[in-house]
Parts: C-alpha cells; structure tokens; sequence
C-alpha cells in the first residue's frame, strides 16, 4: 500500500444547478469515506479550460495536502487521457484529471510532475452506461483509491511527464514605450487580473495611461488598497496573488473598461 491521504481538493466547471458535482462527492464517499473532499471552485465558465488552469494555479500554493482533483474536460469521450500526477517530493501531492493543459501550471508551481499514469485499469473505474462522464465514473473512482493508499501505479501505465500537454501562460509584451497586458481573470467583483507583476509596471510610474481596444486612453493610480481610490477612479492593486488588478472601490472594472478574460490592456507612462 502506497501513501493514504485525507483531503481530496475539488475542482469543476459542473456548476451547481446539475447534480454532477454531487455524483463525485457521493463516489468518493463510497469509496474511501475517511476523506474530507474541499469544493475549491465549480463555477468555472463551461470547457473553459485555460481559465480553469489560471483558477487551479492560483489556488494551488493554498490548498491542503493530499490530492487534487480537476475536471473541465470538453474532450470527455475521446482519446484525450485521463491521468494521475504525482507532485513534490516522495509523492507528496497528486493531481487527477484530463491531459489536456488543465493541470500543468499548478504541476509546475509544486515543482513539476515526478511520476504520471493514464487511468486506464478497470479494477478502479466505475462500469459506465456512457463515456461522458469520465469525472464521476473515472476521475473520483482514482481520486478515492489513491486516498485509500493504492498506489499509484496499480491505476494505469506510467507516461512520460515530458509528454503530458502543456497550457499556454500568457506573457506581457512591449510595443515601443507600450507595455501589453492581458487580463487572466475578472473576479466576482469586477477586478480585472493582469498577467502582470508589481516589477514589470514600475517603470511606467504611480499614474498609468489605460487604453483598451479602441476605447478613450483612462489614467490609472496605483494604490495599495480600493479605499483610496475616489468614486469612479480606475486603480492598479497588487491582489491577493501578488499580480497587477485594475480595479475600482466597491464597482466593477470590468464593465467600466469593458474588459473580459483574454481582453488586451495596453499601459503607458502619462507625460
């Protein structure tokens, strides 16, 4: 028997209106019932599997030890596989899901993947009236044996982790004196995530030039908190994650900007 674990931390795009987040709750409880399973987020735009990517890697430095379970997986049914990760030293986290660039940014921020398998042994999969729901008949079946101290390799063949697929980070690039930015993430509140750090905006000064598609150029303050921006004023916060926000006090930037996931923000240094 391989190493137990207690807490398996879940991740969807099955929203809460159907009842398939439930069916993985309830196949882990049957399985391997000494597990307490943590509902990161299931809210997730459907098949949208960038933003779950960008979600699962913001989380992951926080969540508990054990294992993580992942699952936006529009190529369900096909021959895209479904694999189990091992992460850290000696194995010390596993991340379980589609290989399809869901899991890699979060397998990179633990230090990459040290070991990987497809699931494909029948012993540890539900018999499925249909190849659709690979989260609750062959996702939570791994993810509850695995917490029982199966190990890993009793799941499937291992795989080379050099051939697991990658997800594509977006990176800021420069247009002259002209920083580009793209939003990673509008939260619940309307701040809009940039894949930028506090580093890489410092040159452009306390008071920055926001252009976004063809729209009127906005300043921008930088600030260490919403408070200090006035009714209406744009800021740039470093959030919660240690990125650059645009950001407004108790409104949303995303629809005074007319920003989205994946929209192209262009900074400037204002003369």
């Amino acid at each position: 028997m391989a190493r137990r674990f207690d807490t398996i931390s879940f991740l969807s795009d099955y929203g809460h209106a159907d009842e398939f987040g439930g069916g993985v709750h309830s196949v882990i409880r049957s399985i391997a019932p000494h597990v307490t399973v943590v509902d990161l987020v299931h809210d997730l735009a459907p098949f949208d599997v960038r933003g779950g990517s960008l979600a699962l890697s913001r989380a992951i430095q926080y969540v508990a030890p054990g294992i993580v379970l992942a699952i936006v997986d529009p190529g369900v049914g096909t021959d895209r596989r479904a694999i189990a990760a091992e992460v850290g030293e000696d194995g010390e986290g596993i991340l379980i899901g589609p290989d399809n660039g869901l899991l890699a940014p979060a397998a990179l921020m633990c230090g990459g993947v040290t070991r990987a398998v497809e699931l494909t042994n029948p012993e540890y999969r539900l018999v499925a009236p249909g190849p659709t729901f690979a989260g609750r008949d062959v996702f939570a079946p791994a993810a509850a044996h695995l917490a029982s101290g199966v190990p890993i390799t009793a799941l499937g063949p291992e795989i080379d982790p050099y051939q697991l697929r990658p997800s594509l980070v977006p990176l800021p690039r420069s247009d002259g004196d002209v920083l580009i930015a793209e939003v990673l993430w509008v939260d619940r509140y309307g701040n809009c995530q940039l894949n930028l750090d506090p580093d890489e905006l410092a040159p452009l000064g306390d008071v920055v030039g926001v252009r976004v598609g063809t729209d009127p150029r906005r300043s921008a303050k930088r600030v260490g908190a919403f408070a200090e921006l006035a009714p209406g004023q744009v800021g740039l916060i470093v959030d919660s994650y240690g990125l650059i926000s645009l950001a407004l006090d108790q409104s949303s930037a995303a629809d005074a900007l007319h920003l989205h996931p994946g929209a192209e923000v262009r900074l400037e240094a204002l003369a």
